[in-house]
């Protein structure tokens, strides 16, 4: 039966992928060819280029995908996908989807096939997004990158395929649901949110609607080259996060998310606090085995391991040399302080693109 109705919705449901792209020529036509190589392929493939300067609407077409330029955007990459939708949800069904993929991510050749298997029957679920992994490369730096989203694999996971957040690198979208957004609120995409994902999320989930991520629907993105990238990256995610619950207040939605940022506070407290106690044993000469404070030590080195068990050796290695995670740890917690020092008051926020010039 199951089986049946997926090769029905094959049949008739059309599923349009948008590749939203400002400058990325140098990275488009391996995203282009992940969508093109899909066991399931979208019906069309549309590129928004965004004010592009490279040549990325010229290896946009010479892959075979249609490409439109936004006009007079200023409001990024959610105003570009914006306008590119409000032009293209009256063309199609309530019953088709639509999946938005970023430029710089690949996706897995069976992500569509599972995704759209996914939503097959289910009016539950609003959309399906995608568990990203980090590229190879970037050196000791990327390597941290892909410990820490393993570890985010591993909690989706654990949580049923719930998803936190409907990933920007790829995420499935039912046609009927965009629909609805645009017509409540003038938009599909919030222009005034810096994380344009976590709060299409929200929105989603406040409409009663599930969002999950299947563990097949793997898309692999860039990480960030060097520690002044990472910050800007992280800065505008965790700060988005936060500007996002501060807009819809606390509602059933938006709880889980308020303890996850309360779990991150308590986080940091615990952590400097260990990080005190240990230097005092050190400086009183006291240091070495101690009843309570070894065993937490361990327990904690043991979970850096375990968590990213599935993602392989070098995975494990790196988890077990703590002292080097331990430092990439205190560089998020340090995120965390500044996002919330930004907040409360009320500084500029700036958005962040890796490829070159800054996007307007």
């Amino acid at each position: 039966m199951w089986e049946q109705l997926v090769e029905h919705i094959r049949g008739s449901q059309r599923v349009v992928a948008l590749v939203p792209a400002h400058n990325e020529g140098d990275r488009i036509a391996a995203t282009l060819s992940s969508l093109s190589e899909q066991s399931r392929r979208p019906s069309r493939i549309l590129v928004v280029a965004d004010n592009c300067t490279d040549d990325t609407v010229q290896v946009a077409r010479n892959q075979g995908a249609e490409v439109v330029e936004s006009t007079g955007n200023t409001h990024k990459k959610a105003g570009a996908l914006n306008q590119a939708l409000h032009r293209l949800l009256p063309t199609l069904d309530d019953r088709d989807l639509v999946l938005v993929a970023d430029a710089d991510s690949t996706l897995a050749p069976d992500f569509l096939e599972v995704a759209v298997g996914t939503l097959a029957g289910r009016p539950e679920v609003g959309a399906v997004g995608g568990i990203f992994l980090g590229e190879p490369g970037a050196g000791l730096l990327g390597a941290l990158q892909r410990n820490e989203y393993a570890r985010y694999q591993r909690q989706i996971r654990r949580r049923h395929d719930d998803a936190l957040v409907l990933t920007g690198t790829a995420t499935l979208h039912r046609v009927d649901v965009l629909r609805g957004l645009e017509r409540d609120r003038g938009q599909v995409y919030d222009t005034s949110a810096l994380t344009e994902d976590n709060e299409i999320t929200l929105a989603i989930k406040h409409l009663g609607l599930r969002c999950v991520s299947p563990r097949e629907c793997i898309v692999e993105t860039e990480v960030m080259p060097t520690w002044g990238d990472l910050w800007r990256q992280r800065l505008r995610w965790q700060r988005g996060a936060l500007e996002n619950l501060s807009a819809y207040g606390l509602t059933r939605v938006t709880f889980p998310y308020v303890l996850q940022q309360a779990g991150m506070t308590l986080g940091f407290v615990a952590m400097w606090l260990y990080i005190v106690y240990t230097g005092y044993l050190v400086v009183s000469g006291e240091f070495g085995w101690h009843p309570w404070w070894t065993p937490l030590g361990l327990l904690f080195v043991l979970e850096r391991i375990v968590t990213v068990w599935h993602a392989g050796p070098r995975a494990r290695l790196l988890a077990a040399a703590f002292l080097v995670e331990w430092v990439y740890d205190l560089f998020l917690q340090a995120v965390l302080v500044r996002s919330a020092a930004d907040v409360l008051l009320r500084r500029p926020a700036h958005w962040h693109h890796l490829s070159g010039a800054p996007q307007t």
